[in-house]
C-alpha cells in the first residue's frame, strides 16, 4: 500500500505538516508505505509548503497585528526573487484571543506593512496568500500604508465569494454580531461605490479575506489565482498522486465552503480525474452534505483534543481494513 498523505491544516489545531506526519505514522503502523506531501490553498501554511518545495530564505518584518499591536511576521524570499507573504501571519485570526475578535476594529494595515517590507527588501514580484485574516475592512487598513505596488502581484485565495457577500460569509467567524454584519456589509458596498470599482467588487474572489481580494485587484492591479493551483504545481502533486495506491487528505472542517476551492476538495477532484482512491480524514464534517463523488470515505475525528493521536488512529484503521482499495471507475 503506497499512501500519499496530503492534508491541509486543521486551523488552530495542527498545521498541514503536522497533520501529514500524524497520518503517516498511522499508515506505517498498519504496514503501509507513507509519503508526506502536505498542501494548502492560499491560507495559513502556504508559505511553509512553498518553502519546502522551492527553497528560499525566511525574512522577518515588524508589523501591526489586527488591533495595531507590534508583531514579528515572517515572509519567504524565493530563489527566483519572488516574495511569498501570508496575511495570516500579520493580521490573522489566531493572533487574537476570542474576546478580542471584532472586525469593526480589526485592520489590514499589518498586511500592507509586510508587503512593503518585502518590496523594500528587493522582491521582484509578490505572491500574497490571503486566507486566515481577522479583518473585514475591504483592505482599507492596507491602503493607509500602501499607495502603489511597483511589482507584479499574484494573490492566492481559496474562495470565489463576491464583495457583496463578504460580511455575511466571513463576518460571523471573525466575531461579528448580526448588527455588525449589516454595518460591515454597508461599509464594503459604500467603498466600492465611492471608489468607482463596482465592477471589480463583482468578480469572483473579491470578497476573499473580508474584501482583501477586492482591494488587491481594484487598487494594486493584482491577479487572483486559486491558491491550491499554485501549491499543487510547486509540489508536483499530480505526479505524486499517479504513484500512489491511496491518497488521504483532510482539513479542520469539511463543509459547504470547502467546495469553493479548499485544498481537500481540490485533492479529491484531482484524484477522481486520475482514478486514484481518495479518503478525507477531517476534524469535523457539516451534517447533511455528501461528498461521495469526491471521496471513497469521509472520516471525522470530531475532536480538537489529541488531534495527532486521533488522525494517526484513523489512518491506521483505514489502511488495516482496506489494504488494497480498488481504483474507482473513471468518471465521465
Amino acid at each position: 500500500m503506497r499512501a500519499l498523505l496530503s492534508p491541509a491544516s486543521l486551523k488552530g489545531v495542527l498545521d498541514a505538516s503536522a497533520a501529514a506526519a500524524a497520518l503517516a505514522r498511522g499508515v506505517r503502523e498498519a504496514g503501509g508505505d507513507a509519503v508526506e506531501l502536505p498542501v494548502a490553498d492560499g491560507g495559513e501554511g502556504t508559505a511553509s509548503i512553498l518553502h519546502a518545495a522551492l527553497g528560499g530564505e525566511w525574512r522577518t518584518a515588524r508589523v501591526s497585528d489586527p488591533l495595531g499591536r507590534p508583531v514579528d511576521a515572517g515572509w519567504l524570499a524565493l530563489p527566483d526573487g519572488r516574495a511569498v507573504v501570508e496575511a495570516a501571519v500579520a493580521i490573522g485570526l489566531p493572533l487574537l484571543a476570542p474576546a478580542e475578535r471584532d472586525p469593526l476594529r480589526a485592520s489590514s494595515r499589518g498586511l500592507g506593512e509586510l508587503v512593503l517590507g518585502a518590496v523594500e527588501n528587493g522582491a521582484s514580484s509578490l505572491v500574497v496568500a490571503l486566507g486566515g485574516s481577522a479583518t473585514v475592512d475591504g483592505g482599507a487598513g492596507m491602503r493607509e500604508v500602501v499607495t502603489d505596488l511597483p511589482v507584479e502581484t499574484t494573490v492566492l485565495c481559496d474562495v470565489r465569494t463576491l464583495l457583496a457577500d463578504a460580511a455575511r460569509v466571513f463576518g460571523p467567524q471573525k466575531g461579528a454580531t448580526p448588527q455588525q454584519v449589516r454595518q460591515l456589509d454597508q461599509m464594503l458596498r459604500d467603498l466600492a461605490q465611492r471608489t468607482g470599482t463596482i465592477d471589480v467588487a463583482q468578480r469572483p474572489g473579491a470578497g476573499a479575506a473580508g474584501g482583501l481580494g477586492f482591494a488587491m485587484m481594484a487598487f494594486f492591479n493584482a491577479t487572483l489565482r486559486p491558491g491550491f493551483d499554485i501549491v499543487a504545481e510547486a509540489v508536483n502533486l499530480p505526479q505524486r498522486i499517479a504513484r500512489a495506491d491511496l491518497v488521504i487528505t483532510g482539513e479542520g472542517r469539511l463543509d459547504a465552503s470547502s467546495l469553493s476551492g479548499k485544498a481537500p476538495v481540490a485533492v479529491g477532484r484531482l484524484c477522481r480525474r486520475m482514478n486514484v482512491p481518495c479518503v478525507a480524514i477531517v476534524g469535523a464534517m457539516e451534517q447533511g452534505l455528501e461528498f461521495t463523488d469526491l471521496f471513497e470515505r469521509v472520516v471525522a475525528i470530531n475532536s480538537t483534543e489529541n488531534a495527532r493521536e486521533l488522525l494517526q488512529a484513523a489512518a491506521r484503521d483505514l489502511v488495516t481494513h482496506h489494504p488494497r482499495p480498488p481504483r474507482p471507475t473513471e468518471s465521465k
